[in-house]
C-alpha cells in the first residue's frame, strides 16, 4: 500500500494540514512528491487539485482512503527543497501552504496548458511503439494508466522529453532545421558517390561530417554559412539528411550584451572578493553585507564571485529590485557569462518566462538574474546568492504570501551551505544592525573605483524668496546647470517621484478637491489621456470645466507630476532631447530597456522620471542629477519615511559623475535642515544610521522591536471597525504586558476600491504565544471572507500607513 500526503486547493476553506489519499497500483510507479494530482474531496463528485508532499507505506486513518484520480504532471514540478520551503514560508508569513506552492510555480504552470511528450529518437523501438509515427502525443485526462507508466519509463530512460505548451500564452516558436541519421562512415560513403562537380552537395556533406555533434542546425544558420537551399532539398531527397521542426528558445527583450572580461580590482574590491570566495570554497552559509558608496564597484565584486561559483561547477542566483534595473544588470552578467545566464522577472512574456524556467529546471544554465520571484528559481547546487540594492522595499511581496526575498534567500543558502551577499550604498537599518551585532559580516567599500570624488551636492531651499518667485518647478540654479551640461554635450537625470501632469484639482472659491469615488484620494491629471485618474483603483473621468460643488470656473491644477515637468523642460530648453520614464511610458513590453538604451546611446540629453531611474543605472556621460521636490517621501506618515528619503536621495545622487567627469547634484527641498536630506547630500550613511537608530529606539520600532501588522477591510466602515476591535481583543489574550498593541486606526488612505481599511500594530521583543494566536486568527477569519471581510497578517511590514 502506498499513501500520498496531499495539500489540497479548496478555495473556500484552506488548510495547511495535508490529506491522505491512496495511490492506486496503476499509478504506484508514476506518483512522486512535487507532482500535482486530481483528487476527490468531500461528499459527492467534487474533484480538486493538490500537491503531493510525501509518500509513505502506512496510514493511521481507520477508514478507507479515497484514491488519487489522476496525475496532472508527468514529472515533479517542485523539488523536495521547494516542498520544504513552502512549509517554512507558510508558517513564517501566516499564509496557506497552497498559496506558497503556487507562488513558486511559473505562470505557465498556473495557466491553461497542454503537456506534450516528444521522442528524442523517433527510430527507437520503444518510442515507435508509443508514438506510432507521430511527432508528439498530448497528455490528457483520458490517457490510460498503462500509457502513463510507459511514458514515465521512457522518461527515466531519457528517451523522451516533456514540454508544457500554454494555450494562447506560451506557444512554442518553431523553426526548420536539418539533422541526419547517418554516422561519419556512412556520410563519407555518400560523399564518394557524389560527382566531382556537385560542389554545393560536397560542401553540405563536409559540413555535416564536421558538425555532426552540433545537430540539429537551423536552416537559416546553414544558409547564412553559404549552403544554398537547393542543395539541402537535394540532400533530403537522397536520404543524406532530413528537414525537421525544432523549438526555438525565446530571448528576453532588452538583452543585448557585449562580451566583457574581468576588470582589475581595487584594494577594497579584492578584499571583498577574497572573503566571499573563501565562503564559497568552504561551503559556509555566511551572510555578507557590502556597504559600498555609489560607484565603488559592487557589481564587479558580484561578477567575480559568481565566476568563482561557476568555476566550482555550482550555480549562482542574483536578485535585483526593479524591472527597470534588470536590462543593464542582465547585460553586464550575460556579457560575462553568455548562455549560462537565465533571466526571470514579471516583465517577460509567458513564453519567455516558460523558456527561461525550463532552461533553469533542466540544468542548462548556471546563473539566474531576476527580480523578487526569481528567489524561487529551480536551481540545484547553489554556490552563491546575491541581493543587490538589498534595502529596496520591492523585495517584499504585498499580497499572500507576504514574503521577503531576503528571508527566502537566507533559508535557501542554509539548505545549500552557500554564502549570501547583500549589497547597497544605503543598507536597510535591520541589515546594518545585524552587521553591527556580528550576525552579518560587514564589508565596507568607501571609495569609488576610478578614484573620482563623490558628486558635489547643493541643497536648494525652495522657501527662499528667489526660488519661490520662479514660475515652475525648476530653481534658477538647476536651470543654469541644465543649460551648461547641454553646452558641454553631457547628460542629466531629473527625478520627480510623482507621475502624471498635476497632483490634484482644486477649486479656489470653495476649496473642493476632485476625489476618486472609490478611494479616499484625489484624482491626478494625466495630460496625454486628457483625463483625471486614480492611481489606486484606475478610475478615470473627464476633466471638469467648473467646480462640481459650487460651479465656479476657478478650478485648476495644483502640484506637479512628471508630465508637467516634461512640458516645463521643453519650454525652458527647447533644444534639449528629453526622455520621460515612469509607469505611464513603460507600460509596453520592453519599454524600460528601449528608453535606457536610447539614453545610453546618447540619443537624449535629459532622462526625466520617477524613482525607477534613481537606482542602479550607470551612464558615464551623466554629470548632473536634479531632484525636484525631495520632500515627497519625507511627508509620508510611515515611520520609515526618513530612511526611504535618505536612500532615494543618496541613490539618485550616485548616478552623477560615475566615470572620468565630475558630477553635480541639485536637491530642491522645503526642508533643507532635515537630517535625512543633509546626510544624503554628503552620502554620510554612518551619521544617518546613528541618528535614525536613536529615533527608532525612542519610538520602539524595528530593529529594536519585531513588528506585525494586522489589517481588516470591508465595504461597511462600521463592520470594519467592529471586526478590528474583535481582532484586538483576540491578540490581547496572547500578549504579555511588555508588548505594545496599537490601534485599530484607519490607514493613510482609509478607503480603497470602495472598501474601508483599519489596522492594528503589534510591537514586541519576545512573545511565545503570539505566533500560535496569529495562526488561529488566520484560520478563524477564513469564514468571514464570505461576509465580505478581508483580514491580512503582515510579518515585519515594509510600510505602515
Amino acid at each position: 500500500m502506498t499513501v500520498a500526503e496531499v495539500i489540497v486547493d479548496v478555495p473556500t476553506m484552506q488548510t495547511n494540514r495535508p490529506f491522505e489519499y491512496d495511490v492506486p497500483s496503476s499509478l504506484s510507479e508514476v506518483v512522486e512528491p512535487g507532482m500535482r494530482v486530481e483528487v476527490p474531496f468531500g461528499r459527492g463528485k467534487r474533484k480538486i487539485q493538490g500537491f503531493v508532499m510525501k509518500l509513505k507505506d502506512t496510514s493511521d486513518f481507520k477508514g478507507k482512503l479515497k484514491p488519487i484520480d489522476r496525475v496532472i504532471d508527468l514529472r515533479p514540478v517542485l523539488s523536495s527543497e521547494m516542498l520544504d520551503l513552502s512549509s517554512w514560508l507558510a508558517d513564517r508569513t501566516y499564509s496557506f501552504q497552497i498559496s506558497c506552492l503556487q507562488t513558486m510555480l511559473p505562470n505557465v504552470m498556473r495557466a491553461k496548458y497542454h503537456q506534450l511528450v516528444i521522442p528524442k529518437d523517433a527510430a527507437d523501438p520503444e518510442n515507435q511503439e508509443l508514438f506510432q509515427g507521430q511527432d508528439s502525443i498530448e497528455v490528457t485526462s483520458q490517457m490510460s494508466d498503462e500509457t502513463i507508466r510507459m511514458i514515465k519509463h521512457l522518461k527515466r530512460q531519457d528517451k523522451v522529453e516533456i514540454e508544457y505548451v500554454v494555450e494562447n500564452k506560451a506557444s512554442q516558436i518553431k523553426r526548420q532545421a536539418i539533422t541526419t541519421s547517418l554516422n561519419p562512415i556512412q556520410l563519407r560513403e555518400k560523399r564518394s558517390e557524389l560527382r566531382s562537380n556537385a560542389k554545393a552537395q560536397l560542401k553540405l556533406v563536409n559540413y555535416l561530417i564536421d558538425n555532426l555533434n552540433n545537430l540539429p542546425i537551423e536552416l537559416s544558420d546553414l544558409v547564412s554559412k553559404g549552403v544554398n537551399r537547393a542543395a539541402i532539398k537535394t540532400a533530403d531527397k537522397n536520404d543524406i539528411l532530413s528537414v525537421i521542426e525544432v523549438t526555438k528558445r525565446r530571448k528576453p527583450v532588452g538583452i543585448t550584451p557585449e562580451k566583457t572580461t574581468k576588470m582589475d580590482l581595487s584594494e577594497e574590491q579584492t578584499q571583498a572578493v577574497e572573503q566571499i570566495d573563501q565562503a564559497i570554497d568552504s561551503k559556509d552559509a555566511k551572510t555578507f553585507l557590502i556597504e559600498g558608496v555609489t560607484g565603488s564597484g559592487k557589481t564587479e565584486v558580484y561578477l567575480q564571485t559568481i565566476d568563482r561559483a561557476v568555476t566550482e561547477n555550482k550555480t549562482a542566483l542574483m536578485l535585483v529590485p526593479e524591472i527597470s534595473l534588470t536590462p543593464q544588470m542582465v547585460n553586464r552578467v550575460t556579457g560575462r557569462f553568455g548562455n549560462k545566464v537565465a533571466v526571470l522577472h514579471s516583465g517577460l512574456s509567458s513564453g519567455e518566462r516558460y523558456d527561461e524556467w525550463t532552461r533553469i529546471e533542466n540544468g542548462s544554465v548556471q546563473v539566474v538574474v531576476g527580480a523578487r520571484s526569481a528567489v524561487f528559481a529551480p536551481l540545484k547546487n547553489i554556490g552563491l546568492i546575491i541581493i543587490d540594492e538589498e534595502h529596496e522595499a520591492s523585495y517584499k511581496q504585498d499580497d499572500n504570501p507576504r514574503y521577503h526575498a531576503r528571508d527566502v534567500a537566507l533559508w535557501r543558502a542554509k539548505k545549500h551551505n552557500c554564502p549570501v551577499v547583500l549589497g547597497s550604498a544605503t543598507p536597510s537599518l535591520e541589515s546594518r544592525a545585524r552587521a553591527q551585532k556580528g550576525v552579518y559580516q560587514l564589508i565596507r567599500m568607501k571609495k569609488r573605483i576610478n578614484q573620482q570624488p563623490l558628486p558635489h551636492v547643493q541643497i536648494v531651499d525652495m522657501r527662499d524668496s528667489e526660488n519661490s518667485a520662479v514660475k515652475g518647478d525648476l530653481s534658477p540654479l538647476l536651470q543654469d546647470k541644465l543649460w551648461r551640461i547641454l553646452k558641454r554635450h553631457e547628460q542629466a537625470i531629473i527625478l520627480l517621484n510623482r507621475r502624471g501632469y498635476s497632483s490634484f484639482m482644486m477649486c479656489r472659491e470653495c476649496g473642493f478637491v476632485l476625489k476618486c469615488p472609490n478611494c479616499d484620494v484625489s484624482l491626478t491629471y494625466h495630460k496625454d489621456l486628457g483625463k483625471m485618474k486614480c492611481h489606486y483603483c484606475g478610475h478615470e473621468e473627464e476633466v471638469p470645466q467648473s467646480c462640481p460643488q459650487c460651479h465656479s470656473k476657478k478650478i485648476g491644477f495644483y502640484g506637479t507630476g512628471t508630465q508637467n515637468l516634461e512640458r516645463q523642460l521643453n519650454e525652458l530648453l527647447p533644444e534639449a532631447r528629453i526622455l520621460r520614464m515612469d509607469v505611464d511610458t513603460t507600460r509596453r513590453k520592453g519599454a524600460h530597456a528601449k528608453i535606457l538604451k536610447q539614453f545610453g546611446d546618447k540619443n537624449a540629453d535629459i532622462l526625466l522620471g520617477t524613482q525607477m531611474i534613481a537606482k542602479g543605472l550607470d551612464f558615464p556621460n551623466v554629470t548632473l542629477v536634479g531632484i525636484v521636490n525631495a520632500d515627497t517621501t519625507l511627508s509620508l506618515s510611515d515611520y520609515r519615511a526618513s530612511e526611504r528619503t535618505f536612500q532615494l536621495l543618496t541613490q539618485a545622487s550616485g548616478r552623477a559623475g560615475r566615470a572620468d567627469k565630475s558630477g553635480n547634484v541639485i536637491i530642491q527641498t522645503f526642508n533643507p535642515d532635515h537630517y535625512a536630506i543633509k546626510d544624503a547630500a554628503v552620502q554620510d550613511y554612518e551619521t544617518f544610521y546613528k541618528q535614525e537608530m536613536y529615533l527608532r529606539h525612542q519610538a520602539n520600532y524595528t530593529p529594536y522591536y519585531f513588528t506585525t501588522l494586522i489589517s481588516v477591510s470591508h465595504k461597511d466602515e462600521g463592520q470594519t471597525l467592529k471586526q478590528a476591535y474583535w481582532l484586538k481583543r483576540q491578540l490581547a489574550t496572547a500578549l504579555s504586558d511588555s508588548a505594545i498593541l496599537l490601534g485599530p486606526s484607519p490607514t493613510m488612505v482609509s478607503r480603497k476600491q470602495n472598501k474601508y481599511y483599519y489596522q492594528i500594530i503589534v510591537k514586541y521583543k519576545r512573545e511565545p504565544k503570539l505566533h500560535q494566536k496569529l495562526l488561529e486568527i488566520l484560520n478563524d477569519t477564513q469564514a468571514d471572507t464570505k461576509k465580505g471581510f478581508t483580514v491580512a497578517i503582515d510579518n515585519e511590514p515594509q510600510h505602515i500607513d
